[in-house]
């Protein structure tokens, strides 16, 4: 049962959309009136993150950095840490990486937060009147209106629709050659079609997307064996995904687990 100071809630992606949106999504906590620390946990996804409240900043090394809104986090190789405190509402698109910066016509890049020069800017304050009334369901059915207009101004390239498919169809379990060929392209082609539009190459989403598994199964399954997961996902033992694990989250699946048990 969620606590009365927290709402979530996530929105389908239009059909058009779903080739480069995977969902839209709202939410609003009370983080009471002491400054608050909150991580947000490396998955498969880049986020567009409209924020309306108290203001929302960043750690880096110790010192805090104001965001502004919108920003976007792209895919994380380690836990994001955040600040704020009183009443944080949240609207944000959930995009694929390898299509959001198409999307929005900017050059890729590999910031895992960043702040972006956009006319998307100029949807905030219309935004915070919808938020202000407390209608949601407006709110998000005008993100998906600018949406789908940007949508219908762009071409998504099918090679890259059909690999990402096939990535997240097999939880980040195909080696690169089977997501070639699942596209019709060479290896060679792939990557720097991958690289050119999310930043990244295929072995890295693709690791991302099979950690972002592990991650919301322990979150949803703390009692999960994690022998068993390992072997699922494809992973070459325990210790192969112990290593990935950390190597995104900074803890231990059995750590994580039992702070999801909590």
């Amino acid at each position: 049962m969620q606590s009365p100071k927290m709402h979530h809630q996530e929105f389908e992606s239009p059909e058009e959309l779903r080739d480069a949106i995977k969902c839209f999504w709202y939410h609003r906590k009370d983080f009471g009136e002491h400054q608050s620390y909150f991580e947000v946990v490396p998955d498969g996804y880049a986020e567009i993150i409209f924020y309306f409240g108290n203001t929302l900043s960043i750690s880096y090394n110790g010192d805090l950095q104001p965001l502004q809104s919108p920003f976007m986090m792209g895919l994380l190789n380690q836990p994001a840490r955040f600040s704020t405190k009183n009443y944080l509402e949240i609207l944000a698109i959930r995009c694929f990486p390898w299509t959001v910066f198409d999307l929005l016509s900017l050059p890729s890049g590999k910031d895992e937060v960043s702040l972006f020069e956009h006319p998307i800017a100029a949807l905030q304050p219309f935004l915070i009147e919808y938020i202000e009334a407390g209608k949601i369901d407006d709110a998000i059915a005008y993100l998906k209106h600018y949406f789908l207009n940007l949508r219908s101004h762009i071409t998504i390239d099918n090679t890259l629709f059909k690999a990402g498919t096939a990535m997240r169809e097999s939880n980040g379990n195909l080696p690169v050659s089977e997501l070639a060929a699942s596209a019709h392209a060479t290896v060679r082609t792939l990557e720097r079609k991958f690289k050119q539009s999310s930043g990244f190459t295929l072995k890295d989403v693709s690791s991302l997307v099979r950690f972002e598994q592990v991650r919301n199964q322990l979150m949803t399954d703390p009692e999960t064996n994690i022998a068993g997961l390992a072997h699922e996902l494809g992973y070459t033992d325990q210790s192969h995904l112990s290593r990935e694990f950390k190597r995104y989250s900074g803890t231990t699946p059995g750590i994580f687990a039992r702070k999801a048990k909590k």
